[in-house]
């Protein structure tokens, strides 16, 4: 009787193991489909952002221009025509050293170059609400926090989080406790 349910329990257990690969190998293709598009399409539009601040910076959208020039202001070792022909094309995304000297050369924002306008742009209204929002005071307290080791982060975090929590409005318990 053991040995009969032995042998039951086995075949089960293979049975849901090879479901749950078969189920982790779709969930996979899936999730790689996905990224692989995102990062199909955030090349493209870098592709697009370089051609423009070529045209802007008063040079022809062309690799040979983009080669020539980037050549000349880059001192790693050369890039060929056809990376700078994929970056242009929307194939690929040049790594932070090179990107850095394009945006001096085409005298644009790294970031603005890299990501877009609106994410310079989201970046610089969060700095002003920082920046008008936070005093003296509460600069003092963010530099003591930073000094503090991540044991003492993690615990004044904490601590923070549940005096918030149990001040908060009901709306904004609620964000808080999403927030963790």
């Amino acid at each position: 009787m053991y040995r009969r349910r032995d042998a039951l329990e086995s075949s089960v257990v293979a049975e849901l193991k090879q479901q749950l690969h078969s189920d982790a190998t779709e969930i996979y293709i899936l999730l790689y489909g996905k990224f692989n598009f995102l990062f199909m399409n955030e090349k493209q539009e870098f592709g697009k952002r370089l051609a423009e601040a070529m045209v802007l910076a008063g040079y022809e959208a062309r690799p040979i221009v983009l080669e020539r020039e980037f050549n000349s202001r880059y001192w790693g070792k050369s890039v060929t025509f056809q990376a700078v022909a994929r970056w242009l094309r929307g194939e690929a995304v040049p790594s932070q050293d090179k990107l850095l000297v394009l945006a001096e050369w085409l005298r644009v924002e790294p970031q603005v170059l890299r990501f877009g306008d609106e994410v310079a742009k989201s970046v610089r209204a969060n700095r002003q609400r920082w920046d008008k929002g936070v005093g003296y005071l509460e600069r003092e307290v963010f530099e003591a926090f930073l000094s503090l080791s991540a044991a003492q982060r993690k615990a004044l975090r904490e601590i923070i989080l549940a005096l918030a929590k149990a001040s908060a409005t009901p709306s904004a318990k609620i964000r808080a406790g999403a927030a963790r």
